[in-house]
């Protein structure tokens, strides 16, 4: 049985495609023979370290039908080969906002061959109501090694990160209102951008409160990352961030969809997406845990530990090799 992942022809990196290059890493590692598909040899992927298969072009690329062909949620034109194969197609839908993008006219989920692989709790539900199947859970893992909170925080004015790469004029008005509502407040606003994952990593250490903008989401990583870095996260969950998402005492906002049982408890100020005005009063609220600290932070900074030891590599790489032992034995 070979595995071939698809790689969309991306220019800029992608969280996505890196979730995508890591399952092919833990397969190859672990005795799955695996291909990593791509179409344009000129797509950006991240750097292939040691224990990951080779690319091969999409020429190259001749499945059998006993072998899995692995596809991103946005790409159904690229399903072709392995349902011209007869191999099991698999649909690994990483955001929910895209599984319908690229659908042809006249074709419905209900009417391919194929399977799905959900990168979230929520996107798994909403699979569920829109084309009727259960799905795998496949999240994503974060390299601890990497995104650990530092032994303690820098002193002076509360550091905010964010990342203006999604909805950046959102992020711009909560930092408007929060600063029209606290005139002078102590607080440095540390941009995240172009940096390679080393750096963000350090830069989160370096900060208190991470201010998430992006949605629609699967299963955001930057908030994770900030969890694991010791931050207190506060905006958006993009609807698949609630995999891992729960409030913290004071946050309003409360989800009409079912929610998992989790481990942790309330690990950031979590506000309905776009809703600015929530999203700087939850700001503020982050702004007091700390200036306040004592237990209720102690508290909140290890309920964000907690969560991060459900959603390391580790974790991730178990969860791979029990999806396809399941797809071997089927």
């Amino acid at each position: 049985m070979n595995t071939y992942i698809f790689i969309p022809p991306v220019r800029k990196p992608t969280g996505g495609i890196t979730v995508l290059c890591q399952i092919a890493s833990i397969l190859e590692r672990n005795g799955y023979n695996t291909r990593l598909v791509m179409r344009d040899s000129g797509a950006w992927m991240p750097r292939l370290e040691e224990g990951y298969p080779a690319p091969v072009a999409w020429d190259s690329a001749i499945p059998s039908p006993k072998d899995i062909w692995l596809v991103p949620e946005g790409w159904v034109n690229s399903l072709a080969p392995g349902l011209k194969a007869g191999a099991r197609c698999v649909v690994y839908c990483q955001n929910w906002a895209y599984l319908f993008s690229a659908l042809p006219e006249g074709v419905a989920w209900p009417g391919l061959p194929v399977s799905f692989l959900a990168v979230s709790h929520p996107v798994e539900w909403f699979m569920q109501q829109t084309v009727g199947r259960q799905s795998p859970v496949l999240r994503p893992g974060i390299d601890t090694g990497l995104f650990h909170a530092p032994e303690e925080k820098p002193t002076g004015p509360l550091r905010i990160a964010y990342m203006p790469r999604k909805n950046k004029a959102l992020a711009s008005q909560i930092r408007s209102i929060f600063e029209a509502r606290n005139p002078g407040p102590d607080v440095k606003w540390i941009e995240i951008a172009g940096m390679d994952a080393q750096g963000v990593a350090e830069t989160l250490r370096s900060c208190h409160i991470f201010l998430a903008s992006g949605f629609p989401e699967g299963c955001p990583l930057p908030p994770l990352e900030a969890l694991a870095s010791g931050c207190i996260p506060v905006g958006f969950s993009g609807f698949g961030g609630w995999d891992y998402m729960r409030q913290l005492e004071g946050a309003q906002f409360k989800p009409w969809w079912p929610l998992r049982q989790v481990a942790w408890s309330g690990n950031g100020f979590w506000s309905a997406d776009a809703d600015v005005l929530d999203a700087a009063f939850n700001l503020e609220k982050a702004v007091a845990l700390w200036r306040d600290g004592g237990p209720n932070l102690d508290a909140a900074l290890e309920s964000g530990q907690q969560t991060i030891l459900s959603y390391t590599t580790a974790v991730q790489e178990r969860a791979v090799l029990d999806i396809w032992h399941n797809f071997k034995t089927d």
